[in-house]
């Protein structure tokens, strides 16, 4: 049996209803719905093929190419399909909901499935994933100088039942010109975008939702406009901990990493760094001198943060002192200066 569902009601099922992608390894990678298994119907230079003939030959040439295309693989995508979903109860989609799902979709109905078509495909769930970053959310921003903890913070809160959600994670980026740690790979925005929308669908819109301070690009990722405006207009607590705690924290980050990457990010920021203080840096970073190189590039990074906080609205920037170091103490003291502004 084959029936056909909007989005939303995928969504809400979605513990429970397996969810194939049909669409080409790399349209996939391009980007995704979180929790989707590819099972391609075409490889991707197939794909160009089947569309080529459709452009050049006509829609029944194209039909047929991908029926020969395809012949082969039929048992192997039921086989694939059994292990997905075991209880032969499953959504498959395409990128508009056209021929490849149900292609899809009937060869498995033939087989015994219960089948559910995505209608509009992965373009209706993009659709829905923008309309999460237009929602109202009442969003806290945790502001501090870097090393100042944030996020290690941020993961605490999240752990103890508070709506949290980490941009860096999402973007696998931390932010800044060393942001990659020399092993993070960053998904493509689109990607990004389908996993922040995710997270969001989660989240209600009265309680506080603490988002950390972040420029509009992450690396090479961009907060979706909308969202962004949000967090520039919102309330922002900035924590305040004491240099040498910072100084500390970024040793235990970056103080490993391999000194060829950390001397090539900070190449990277010469212009804003300064000569004199970029060679200064490279040098420290070449003769092991970790804790000096990390305080001459603070003296950048601490500028950088003091100028975009002067660029926010007037009266919604409020400082707590922290710790740094003592993360359910600060949670407590962060937890209680949060209701005070909420009574303001």
């Amino acid at each position: 049996m084959v029936q056909s569902i909007p989005i939303h009601h995928w969504i809400q099922d979605a513990q429970t209803l397996p969810l194939v992608d049909v669409r080409t390894p790399a349209e996939f990678m391009q980007g995704h719905i979180p929790g989707a298994v590819n099972v391609p119907l075409f490889s991707n230079e197939e794909r160009v093929q089947v569309g080529t003939t459709y452009k050049q030959v006509s829609r029944e040439e194209a039909i047929l190419l991908g029926f020969e295309l395809t012949g082969p693989k039929w048992a192997a995508f039921i086989r694939q399909c059994l292990q997905i979903a075991p209880g032969k109860q499953i959504a498959v989609h395409c990128w508009r909901g056209g021929m490849r799902s149900g292609a899809m979709a009937w060869a498995l109905g033939l087989y015994g499935f219960e089948v559910c078509t995505i209608t509009g495909g992965y373009k209706s769930y993009r659709r829905w994933a923008h309309r999460q970053f237009e929602r109202a959310y009442n969003i806290r921003v945790l502001g501090g100088m870097t090393g100042s903890g944030k996020t290690r913070l941020l993961q605490y809160m999240k752990q103890q039942g508070q709506q949290v959600i980490d941009l860096e994670e999402l973007a696998q980026h931390q932010g800044s010109s060393y942001g990659t740690m020399n092993k993070m790979v960053q998904p493509t925005q689109e990607q990004f975008e389908n996993d922040l929308a995710w997270q969001l669908k989660d989240m209600h819109p009265e309680p506080l939702l603490w988002l950390e301070d972040e420029c509009q690009k992450i690396g090479k990722r961009s907060i979706p406009l909308p969202l962004w405006q949000q967090m520039r207009t919102a309330l922002l607590v900035d924590v305040q901990v004491p240099l040498g705690q910072r100084v500390n924290r970024l040793l235990q980050d970056y103080g490993h990493l391999d000194p060829d990457f950390l001397a090539a990010s900070t190449e990277r920021i010469h212009k804003r760094l300064g000569p004199l203080q970029t060679k200064q840096a490279v040098a420290a970073i070449r003769e092991g001198r970790m804790a000096d190189f990390i305080r001459i590039a603070l003296v950048y990074y601490d500028k950088a943060y003091r100028k975009g906080l002067a660029m926010r609205t007037p009266g919604n920037v409020f400082e707590l002192e922290t710790s740094g170091n003592d993360i359910p103490a600060d949670y407590q003291r962060l937890l209680a200066f949060a209701e005070t502004l909420t009574a303001q």
